[in-house]
């Protein structure tokens, strides 16, 4: 094998580990995101379930009987 192509095929080795290299770290980051997200999820997930058994639970007293109420002044 002469200079010239061993030359050549170190540099494409060289341009596959850089390569390799970036997409492990892209990797890495897009994994690190994905588990920012899914704690996210889950928190919004609990509050979504507070939030829907305050509802259910609310006194529909508290709530205005539409037939009750004077209609607005523009009417």
């Amino acid at each position: 094998m002469s200079e010239k192509q061993l030359h050549k095929l170190e540099d494409r080795i060289n341009d596959l580990e850089c390569q390799l290299a970036f997409q492990e770290q892209t990797i890495d980051a897009l994994n690190d995101a994905l588990s920012q997200q899914q704690l996210l999820i889950s928190t919004m997930k609990d509050q979504m379930k507070y939030v829907v058994g305050k509802v259910k639970n609310m006194d529909n007293s508290n709530l205005a009987d539409p037939s009750e109420e004077t209609p607005p002044p523009h009417y």
